[in-house]
């Protein structure tokens, strides 16, 4: 069961993904983010009263806010880099570095995860890598920059992951709660020091919405893969969005997948395979 909500959060991140990177084509990122991350709060803080779950431990909360701070930083670190760098080699460095942070920690800490599930793990790191290439090349020289911020983005990203997953099963989506209140007031403070306006149109908003519904449902999955089931092959399996991005670029936008995209498009189909027959 963790293994099938892992994969389902993965579908759900790339469509998040794919959604707001639709808006922020046309929108400032930071107000598009904000809507988004305050849209999943609204949705926890509707769903939670309707959970039977005992009341939270303050450790939890606690990890849910850390979780929620570095994941707005990630994602604030992973736009710049997107703005200053070359997508095609941001995109992959910030995804691989993610998965590894609760990968490495995970089995520092003690996890062996069997054979197939280590080849599944090591698969699955290279299809993100592989996923994430784009055909045409922009050099690299003018735009180098782009590569250390996305290193700290991955960083970031992957200690959601891992402090997200600290959390106990018993606590529900109480987490969550905690996590979107920190980043929404972090990415209100963002706004209102930069004079950045929260104005859009509203098609672009209710896009924005649907996206940051989107990355709720995905960190709920997480969430509850992350506590059911061994850490390193559920966070490998959550990283895996990118396959889904561009699969929803295919079939929306008509954006054809080159040879290295249908290569991790497939490497990832068979990471999936491993852990779960682990």
């Amino acid at each position: 069961m963790a293994y099938l909500l892992a994969t389902l959060a993965a579908v759900c991140y790339g469509a998040a993904d794919f959604t707001g990177g639709m808006v922020t084509r046309r929108v400032a990122a930071i107000p598009v983010v904000l809507l988004s991350q305050a849209t999943g709060l609204v949705m926890v803080a509707v769903i939670l009263p309707m959970l039977s779950t005992e009341a939270p431990r303050a450790a939890d909360l606690w990890w849910g806010a850390g979780a929620g701070l570095a994941g707005g930083v990630g994602v604030g670190l992973l736009y710049h880099a997107l703005a200053i760098g070359t997508m095609s080699v941001v995109a992959p460095t910030t995804a691989v570095a993610a998965v590894a942070i609760p990968v490495i920690t995970s089995i520092a800490m003690g996890e062996r995860p069997g054979p197939l599930a280590l080849a599944g793990i090591l698969l699955g790191i290279a299809a993100i890598a592989l996923v994430s290439r784009q055909t045409l090349h922009t050099p690299t020289t003018a735009r180098s920059s782009g590569l250390g911020v996305a290193l700290a983005a991955g960083v970031a990203i992957g200690l959601f992951l891992l402090a997200l997953a600290q959390t106990r099963a018993a606590s529900g989506l109480w987490p969550l709660l905690t996590a979107r209140l920190a980043s929404v007031t972090l990415f209100a403070v963002v706004a209102t020091v930069r004079r950045r306006s929260l104005r859009m149109p509203g098609r672009l908003a209710a896009l924005a919405v649907g996206g940051g519904a989107l990355d709720m449902l995905a960190n709920t999955l997480y969430l509850l893969a992350a506590q059911l089931g061994p850490l390193s092959p559920v966070a490998t399996l959550s990283s895996l969005y990118p396959a889904s991005t561009v699969l929803l670029a295919r079939a929306v936008l008509g954006e054809r997948l080159n040879g290295w995209q249908t290569a991790g498009v497939a490497a990832a189909l068979v990471a999936v395979l491993l852990i779960v027959r682990s």
